[in-house]
């Protein structure tokens, strides 16, 4: 070994002695030494040294603000709306040099900075700041808030819906300038309307008008939404649109394009993916994209200087979030409208009753064509009822009646025919045998049934009625109505050999068709665009629809029928639609004169008479019948509050399809319906969310399920 690499005498006591001062100088150093665990030791901010936080905690019972301590060193990044970790479920004698410590750690969003906290004992610190990113706004957080109070929900869940789930690449990378606001569009389709171009024009001069609009049949929905999105724009601020699937929100998407070009709209929708989804979220929120177009989720979209929420078709049930607390987008965009003061657009081919609400209350405007131009746009729509179907011999053959068949026929001379077929699965609800009037409760107007041939019963109250007859035409005897499809696609296909047969449902939904010959066998809902609109279209089992035990049964057909009905050629072009149901019904009538605003103004008026919603406002309760007895026992209803049941729950088979709502698989559910009058639906959703905290806060039990404002009461 050399002389340099020898060591040198008393070298390995030295190098044992430094060793030893270093330990030491750690020991006795403030800086923590497992900062994300406790930040022991370490000092606090010197100016608002207490964190607000709300954490991703959605149980009712800790619907609140939790304060923490703010370390020095995360006081830079530490502000107001940025995502955070916090160690939450600490027990209070769990405190050291002044600081408590344990539980496990938690996401959250921080609110706000304070100088004191308002709980007096020792405050956890943040565990750590994960992104300085602020992603909840004052504005955002307001929101949330009024929709968990209107929902009986908490605000995390809320919160949960609202921001989309963080990605460090999408934030690492900078948002696009903003580009300056385009100029004002024409009016183009919406001077077809009365009062369109004056709403256009209202728009562009940075106003908020309120408009509920009855779109013309055809394929201008969607640059009609982008014009007023265009004016809204124009005027320096920004607009929301909301659609209720991907194929809509694509439509729209490509409309703004055309109109607007790229870089001026955000597409935030589930098919997006995550980070891109999130990337196009932070260009909203920073301010470079002043428009959105989205499905659900993009109702909390944080677009700045909003001018203008819209949504679209806002009967389809996608616009319901099935996730705690369930809010729909309509009631989250009227809560957006009501804060910001900013125009608000609902349009639809068709007409729900929470529509007409809007207009018969006031706080909106009718938007709507002269009948001129309804008759123009609209196709021939034809009826066959089960009068026709007894004397037709080909419906007796092969279920189609002979004017289904020249329909078809006449129609593939010239282009594609679409055939709508209701999806399997609806449940048939008893109406009279004679004038078809749907059955209902004495006692609540709730619908009645007869399970497993059981005695007649009400579906909501529970109440029997074995001395059931018709309020219409006096008759005593119930019918079942027609369920199912039927091998349709077969029978067409054997009918007519040489045509092109194309399906579109659930498993398969197709976007567009050429313009070609061709059948299009759809169920509602999954219908595509036709180049050129259809020439023809048949309705089919007019009664399975109209059949639903539900209070929107009536509705929701015609809404699907006018959304099927809406893609055929108008009559001056020899458009026809054939619809197989009872001609005298109220939702056939409307789809012949193409009045569905008629047709919701009849239906709110019979549902105030009723006290129905959504002149009332109704909660579901469901769980195991213990459990909902002793909550309805314990919850403070309002004074006027009508509890209808519990009635039994149908028990859903393992393996089969489930909705929002459906009891667990195998068990025995009961549901009961609150009802309270117009002006006392806060105060119910308030009672409700006080009885479900207190129940989980003493844990344990039988789960019981809230839901405001249900779409589907039977």
């Amino acid at each position: 070994m050399s002389s340099e690499n020898e060591k040198p005498e008393g070298a390995a006591g030295e190098s044992h002695e430094q060793l030893a001062l270093i330990r030491e100088s750690v020991r006795k150093a403030k800086v923590p030494r497992a900062k994300p665990r406790t930040w022991r030791g370490a000092a606090l901010a010197k100016e608002l040294p207490v964190a607000r936080v709300v954490v991703n905690k959605g149980v009712l019972h800790l619907d609140q603000f939790f304060d923490y301590a703010v370390p020095e060193e995360l006081d830079a990044v530490a502000q107001p709306g940025v995502r955070v970790r916090v160690r939450f479920g600490a027990g209070a004698h769990q405190v050291r040099d002044g600081r408590r410590e344990g539980g496990r750690l938690i996401d959250g969003f921080l609110v706000e900075r304070r100088a004191d906290s308002d709980y007096k004992g020792a405050l956890a610190a943040l565990a750590d700041v994960v992104s300085p990113e602020p992603v909840l706004s004052a504005e955002l957080l307001g929101l949330a808030r009024a929709v968990a109070d209107r929902y009986a929900g908490s605000l995390a869940d809320v919160l949960q819906l609202a921001i989309p789930p963080r990605s460090a690449r999408a934030e690492a990378k900078a948002s696009p300038e903003p580009l300056p606001p385009p100029p004002v569009p024409e009016a183009a389709g919406w001077g077809r309307y009365e009062r369109g171009p004056a709403f256009l024009d209202a728009l562009a001069r940075g106003g908020a008008p309120r408009a509920v609009w009855n779109a013309l049949p055809g394929p201008h929905w969607a640059d009609e939404l982008a014009r007023a999105v265009g004016a809204t724009l124009a005027s320096g601020r920004g607009a929301l649109v909301v659609v209720p699937d991907g194929r809509a929100a694509a439509r729209a998407d490509a409309a703004l394009t055309a109109l607007l070009g790229p870089g001026r709209h955000a597409l935030l929708t589930a098919e997006t993916g995550p980070e891109k989804r999130y990337a196009q979220w932070l260009a909203v929120r920073r301010g470079s994209v002043r428009a959105v177009v989205g499905t659900r989720a993009a109702m909390f979209a944080p677009v700045r200087d909003l001018g203008l929420v819209a949504i679209w078709d806002d009967g389809d049930g996608s616009h319901s979030e099935p996730h705690a607390p369930q809010p729909h987008a309509r009631d989250v965009l009227l809560l957006r409208a009501a804060h910001d003061k900013c125009a608000f657009l609902l349009g639809s081919t068709s007409c729900t009753v929470e529509a007409a609400q809007l207009v018969e209350s006031g706080w909106a405007a009718p938007l709507a064509a002269g009948r001129e131009q309804v008759r123009a746009a609209a196709p021939l729509v034809r009826t066959v009822g089960d009068g026709e179907l007894a004397r037709d011999e080909a419906a007796r053959a092969a279920r189609l009646p002979s004017l289904a068949w020249q329909a078809v026929r006449e129609g593939l001379k010239t282009g594609p025919v679409l055939v709508q077929v209701p999806r399997r699965g609806y449940v048939p609800r008893l109406a009279c045998e004679r004038c078809r009037t749907p059955a209902r409760c004495r006692h609540c107007a709730g619908p009645l049934e007869a399970p497993e041939q059981q005695e007649l019963r009400c579906g909501w109250c529970g109440r029997g009625a074995q001395d059931w007859h018709c309020g219409e035409c006096g008759a005593t005897r119930l019918r079942a109505q027609v369920v199912g499809a039927r091998r349709t696609a077969e029978e067409l296909g054997r009918a007519f050999p040489a045509v092109p047969v194309r399906t579109s449902g659930r498993d398969h939904v197709l976007d567009t068709v050429p313009g070609r010959p061709a059948l299009v066998v759809s169920t509602p809902g999954a219908e595509p665009v036709a180049e050129g609109g259809y020439a023809a279209a048949l309705l089919l089992d007019g009664w399975a629809m109209l059949g639903r035990p539900d209070l929107r049964a009536g509705e929701e057909a015609l809404r699907r029928w006018i959304d099927a009905a809406s893609l055929v050629r108008g009559q001056s072009e020899g458009g026809t639609v054939v619809v197989v149901a009872e001609p005298t019904l109220r939702p056939v009538q409307a789809l012949v004169r193409w009045d569905p605003v008629g047709h919701a103004q009849r239906e709110l008026a019979e549902r105030a008479e009723l006290g129905f919603p959504p002149v009332s406002r109704m909660a579901a309760v469901s769980g195991p019948p213990e459990a909902v007895e002793s909550f309805l026992a314990a919850a403070e209803l309002p004074g006027d509050a009508e509890v209808l049941g519990p009635v039994p729950l149908p028990v859903v088979r393992a393996g089969g399809p489930r909705r929002p709502g459906d009891s667990p698989p195998g068990e025995q559910w009961e549901r009961a319906l609150v009802r309270v009058p117009p002006g006392n639906g806060a105060a119910l959703a308030a009672a409700l969310k006080t009885a479900q905290a207190a129940r989980l806060a003493r844990g344990g039990g039988e789960p019981v399920r809230v839901r405001v404002d249900p779409p589907d009461i039977g």
